[in-house]
This record gives C-alpha cells, structure tokens and sequence, in this order.
C-alpha cells in the first residue's frame, strides 16, 4: 500500500507502483452482514424504481420479507447516498448556506470532446463492506476520463480526481453534477471559478436525474456488467475489477450512439 515517504512523493510512488492515484482509497466500509443484504436489495431497486422514497422503498422491503423500521431504512438510504428521482416537481428549498447553480444543458448542442463533462458518486456493494465510486463522464464521447474509490463521499476526494482528469485530458468547458453537498462546497466551486479559464458549473435539477442521464447509464452498466456478476470479497479485488471493467468499457465495448464506435476511439480521435 503506498504510504507517506520522505522522499517520494505520493504521484512517484504510484507510477513506480504502476497504481492509479485515484484508487489509493479504497479501505472498504464496516456494516453487518444483514445490512450489507438489505442495501444490496435496495442498491438493485435504486437502478429499477429511483422515484421511491422512504415509505414505499420500506414497503418494497418488507415486501421482501425485510422486517425494518422506518429510522433504519433511512440511515440505509443516507449512507448509499439514495435520492430520490420526484416524478412531481420538488419544491423543497436547497440549504441556504451552499450555492446551486443552474442546469445549463438543457437546448445546448454538445458537439466535441471536453465540452462537457458529468460526474456522480454512486454506492457500491461488495461481500463484506461497501465504497463510493466517483466517476467523470464525457457527454460526447461517453468517454471515461476518470474515476476513483473512496470509504467516504468527501468533496476533496471528488477535486483531487477532477484535479488528475484535467493534468491528464485537458480541462472541459463545463462540468455537470447533481446538487449534492459535495458539489455545492466551497472546495469544489473554487477548483472550479477559481482558474484562469474559468469552467462552468451547471447542476441538475433537484430530483431530476434525467439531467444527468449519462452518467446514470454508466451506472447501470457498471453494476449489472461488473459489479453485481463478480460479487467482489474486498476494495482491492474491487478497484482491480473496476479497472478492467473501465479499460473494457473505454476501449472494447461498442456504443449505439456513437455508431458502434468505442469511447476511446472517439474521443483520441476528436479531442
């Protein structure tokens, strides 16, 4: 495991290593085993019925033969980072002390590479614990441009994997994401406005996750071709999978939208 040096820096140790800065945190989190069962159910039901909210995903579980109280279902929520897709518009009020930004591709025509990119946190189950995997999207190209593994959804984590993607890609004109606390902080909207090229901020509608259709996609695609197939025991089989399941989803696996091209070949070619 890559540890404090002295004399080498974290990024050397990696490249000696032949690790991936972005993976270095994947230390597995702790529950028992019953609720590592019901939060496999309700990560399946998320990708199924997002629009449920507490009371009916509590239904739905007992439906199941889940004997759970309310309190209990909405610590599980909290802690997969669950929310809920309102088929009605929202009307709750954002916290006041975080800025939301406005949604600004709604009618935009995205037409290059590193025009647009979206990102998003999503829970992920393993046989004894669970991670966050946080990953950049191309809209254009649904290029992968970077991804990590975290035991917490913090927003420095979510900057330094923005940090590597722009030091290796080139730095994208807007970055898209959902109103979450690590998207409305001062650490991210300042890695973002604070650049001589400034890069725009735009954010999804409260509830809406049609904004962010594309990253949503990859989600699925990620749990139902890797993470639900292979049942991983740890966060180091975790992120070797996801790697191979990365490098296979960029370069190998042919996307109907992009005329049976590969995310790689598109964006290399064009970017």
């Amino acid at each position: 495991m890559v540890q404090k040096h002295p004399d080498l820096p974290i990024r050397q140790q990696c490249k000696l290593l032949g690790i991936h800065r972005s993976g270095l945190y994947y230390q597995p989190v702790r529950e028992s085993e019953e609720n590592l069962c019901i939060m496999r159910l309700m990560d399946e039901q998320y990708l199924k019925t997002p629009f449920y909210g507490l009371p009916r995903l509590r239904q739905w579980l007992m439906s199941q033969s889940v004997v759970i109280s309310k309190s209990r279902t909405r610590r599980l929520m909290n802690l997969m980072g669950w929310q809920t897709i309102f088929r009605k518009p929202n009307t709750s009020k954002p916290n006041k002390e975080h800025k939301v930004y406005p949604y600004l591709l709604r009618g935009l025509r995205i037409e290059r590479p590193n025009q647009v990119w979206a990102i998003d946190i999503t829970y992920v189950p393993m046989k004894h614990g669970y991670m966050y995997l946080f990953a950049i999207i191309d809209h254009y190209t649904r290029y992968v441009v970077n991804w990590s593994l975290s035991n917490t959804m913090t927003a420095s984590w979510c900057c330094e994997v923005i940090k590597e993607a722009i030091e290796q890609n080139g730095q994208p004109e807007i970055i898209n994401s959902d109103q979450g606390s690590q998207f409305t902080s001062d650490e991210y909207i300042s890695l973002l406005e604070d650049r001589e090229n400034p890069i725009a901020i735009s954010m999804d509608g409260k509830g809406r996750a049609i904004d962010n259709i594309f990253i949503e996609r990859l989600w699925k695609s990620v749990k139902y071709e890797c993470v639900y197939l292979k049942a991983f025991e740890d966060g180091v089989e975790l992120y070797n999978g996801l790697d191979e399941y990365f490098r296979f989803y960029n370069q190998e696996r042919m996307h109907q939208a992009l005329q049976y091209k590969t995310p790689s070949s598109v964006y290399k070619q064009v970017a």
